[in-house]
């Protein structure tokens, strides 16, 4: 299965997009299509790899659209994406939208202008003639897009927004074209037709312009790219352009330069600007060992560093993936739109046919005033802004999630999170920092030495603390054989003929070993302190315990208290014991906390939660929490945890930081406020400018201007979102 975006020209409603999703959702291969109006863009999920000829032609056979194929932007060298980004080249149909429409609208104007004038203050008998010569581009040459998207819908008995003023503007100009050639004696409407193309002509390039501001997000992503990196190579220093760098190359970095790709520190030490990937202003202090990501700034100190990840699989890379997904995805609330778009255009059609016949039959005002009053309903009608009042708003908020360090998956996401009742936590990596130290031997010296031979090859946090503690001392390794990690208990394995196992109460349970009181009030009075308790046993016989604490991280307090500010209530699934479970508990202020669970028993807490109507969302970063943040209703990975987590989670905080859970959650609050108002003027501005144009308060042109007015002000609202502060 594969999932990729495309850009599509020539969109200019939600029945647009309607019509294209439905033409490629009947292809066998296609799984899902999703096509946003806002960013012109089509999520298409297929079975194997896309036929993209075949795609070109069933979305060019439903109306004047055409599917752009553009280079894969994460094989292309990051100072051509700079380029393309500099030249406003977002790799969406924005760019060029812009400027056609630009064209068009200059040209129209003055076409339009020349119509007023001659309307206005000429008075001969070629008047009529030189007006028709002067509308006829303006209604097929410049208004030629709405025939084009028109023609195709009819032949499949559809209608969207250009049939509307296809329809609209034909009357009026054929209607004058009738005029002048059976000699009537009657008043033209050329000025009407090609003022409503050149006011929607305005609007359409105003609107691309806002649109353009609103996905700017990924041409900021863009622009942060460095063009070039400083390898070595054969003990030679030279400069390369960033798509020559491959993994394992070992990278210079001076102070004030950018990190070309993600690596592995291997020599120096300095202080990194991580804000434009994580939002955090605080620079992070790397040395060897730890990890940088492409795209930050190296700050004081000359750092080298292994390649680890480049081109596509960069952090970068993967931010503007995902953001591009989630700008392309639907939220669920968009449903109530799309399903009104797709009755609405036939429906006002047959308002403006009612309204035609009302004016004619019932009324005193004869045959011009009743093809008048029918126009301005086709015209005004437009559900143009109805459209974009979901997408834009979604599209706005992903992208200052992402300059946040907030990545949202999908739409639905972003959507369901404002409605989180419920935010269970992780300890270990989540609340606390991952990062646990040894900070008491219980027992002979030969228990450090044995738990490190036992967990020397084991990526646990707690493993590693131990590791780095016995390497501190240079302790030697002994052989191990038959070595076995029991999820959620320990490990065990076997070390000159002994049969050693290394864990928590229950392993040592399991297998018959006792400790005597003092050794366990030793024990629990470690735990009610927050330390975690690793206990070393041969089989039968219990030897000493390691003792390991993990510190809280410095935000989880204040972010906890946050959330509850929220009104959200917060818990606690560890695997860790009752005791320390407890301590952190305390520490952080959660409501509840549940201990010795295995991921299994998370997931039904979880589970548990949802069946008592609560809406859950779960935070965490190890793999063992993979199940869980799939079960939760918003999964919210730690950026610092496993690409598992991440995979699994609908929101990934890039730092860390719990601080983003409820600056999450605030822009989901945000972002939905933001929905409604757009929703509730485009259902306002439609149902109050329907019936006033149908009883012939609103001309045609007035109409014009109104319905362009209406789509500017739903993107101008989306773009609101931009002044958020999180």
């Amino acid at each position: 299965m594969s999932k990729n975006t495309y850009p599509i020209k020539g969109m200019h409603c939600a029945s647009c997009a309607q019509s294209i999703e439905k033409e490629l959702n009947k292809l066998p291969e296609v799984k899902s299509a999703v096509v946003n109006i806002a960013n012109e863009k089509l999520t298409l999920e297929v079975a194997g790899q896309p036929d993209i000829e075949n795609l070109k032609k069933v979305v060019g056979s439903v109306g004047n659209y055409k599917l752009i194929i553009p280079k894969e932007r994460h094989q292309m060298d990051h100072s051509k994406m700079k380029h393309d980004a500099s030249q406003g080249m977002d790799h969406s149909s924005h760019g060029p939208e812009v400027n056609q429409q630009k064209k068009l609208m200059i040209w129209s104007i003055i076409l339009t202008a020349g119509i007023f004038l001659i309307n206005w203050f000429l008075d001969f008998s070629g008047k009529n003639l030189l007006m028709l010569i002067l509308a006829t581009p303006v209604q097929f040459i410049i208004g030629k897009q709405f025939y084009q998207a028109t023609w195709p819908a009819l032949k499949r008995f559809r209608a969207n927004m250009d049939t509307l003023i296809a329809m609209g503007t034909s009357v009026a100009y054929f209607f004058s074209l009738a005029v002048i050639i059976f000699n009537k004696d009657q008043h033209v409407y050329f000025e009407t037709a090609a003022a409503i193309i050149t006011l929607i002509i305005v609007g359409r390039f105003l609107e691309a312009r806002a649109k353009s501001q609103a996905s700017n997000a990924i041409k900021k992503l863009l622009e942060l790219g460095a063009k070039k990196a400083r390898v070595i190579r054969n003990n030679q220093e030279i400069e390369v352009e960033i798509n020559k760098v491959k993994v394992g190359d070992i990278i210079l970095v001076k102070p004030g330069e950018k990190i070309p790709v993600d690596g592995e520190v291997t020599e120096g030490h300095s202080s990194i600007d991580e804000s434009m990937v994580s939002g955090e202003s605080i620079p992070i202090e790397k040395s060897v060992g730890d990890l940088v990501i492409g795209a930050t700034v190296n700050q004081n100190g000359v750092l080298k560093f292994k390649a680890t990840k480049v081109g596509k699989d960069t952090m970068l890379a993967q931010i503007i993936k995902m953001v591009e997904e989630a700008q392309g995805s639907k939220a669920p609330i968009q449903r109530l739109a799309d399903n009104i778009s797709a009755i609405f255009v036939p429906i006002v059609i047959l308002i403006a046919v009612i309204t035609f016949l009302g004016w004619y039959f019932f009324s005193l005002v004869g045959l011009t005033i009743s093809i008048i009053n029918a126009v301005a309903v086709l015209v005004i009608a437009c559900p143009c802004a109805l459209g974009l009042a979901t997408p834009t708003s979604i599209m706005v908020g992903s992208g200052k999630g992402a300059e946040n360090g907030i990545l949202i998956k999908n739409a639905e996401s972003l959507e369901l999170a404002h409605k989180i009742t419920t935010i269970v936590f992780d300890k270990t990596g989540t609340l606390t920092k991952g990062e646990p130290e040894v900070v008491k031997i219980i027992g002979s010296s030969e228990v450090l030495k044995i738990s490190y031979s036992l967990e020397k090859n084991s990526e646990h946090p707690l493993a590693q603390a131990i590791v780095k503690k016995a390497e501190a001392e240079n302790l030697s390794v002994e052989k191990v054989e038959k070595f076995q990690s029991i999820t959620g208990r320990g490990i065990t394995g076997i070390i000159d003929n002994q049969d050693y196992l290394l864990g928590n109460y229950d392993l040592l349970k399991e297998n018959n070993i006792k400790l005597t009181d003092a050794e366990k009030a030793e024990i629990r009075e470690a735990e009610a302190n927050g330390q975690t308790a690793l206990m070393l046993a041969l089989r039968g016989k219990y030897l000493g315990t390691v003792l390991v604490a993990d510190q809280i991280k410095e935000s989880s307090t204040e972010a906890i208290k946050r959330l509850k500010d929220l009104g959200i209530k917060t818990i606690m699934l560890t695997g860790d014991n009752e005791l320390t479970a407890e301590a952190v508990a305390k520490q952080a202020d959660i409501d509840e906390f549940y201990a010795r669970l295995m991921p299994d028993k998370k997931v039904e807490k979880i589970n548990s939660l949802q069946k008592e109507g609560q809406v859950v969302a779960m935070v965490g970063d190890g793999i063992n929490d993979a199940p869980a943040l799939a079960q939760a209703d918003v999964g919210l990975a730690i950026g610092t945890g496993t690409d598992v987590a991440i995979e699994s989670a609908n929101i990934t905080l890039v730092h860390g930081d719990l601080m983003k859970v409820a600056e999450a959650i605030y822009l989901s609050k945000k972002t939905i406020v933001n929905i409604k108002q757009n929703l509730f003027w485009a259902f306002f501005y439609n149902s109050v400018g329907i019936p006033l144009a149908a009883f012939g308060v609103f001309s045609p042109i007035f109409a014009a201007g109104a319905m362009a007015f209406s789509s500017i002000s739903v993107v101008l609202n989306s773009l609101r979102l931009k002044k958020v502060k999180l």
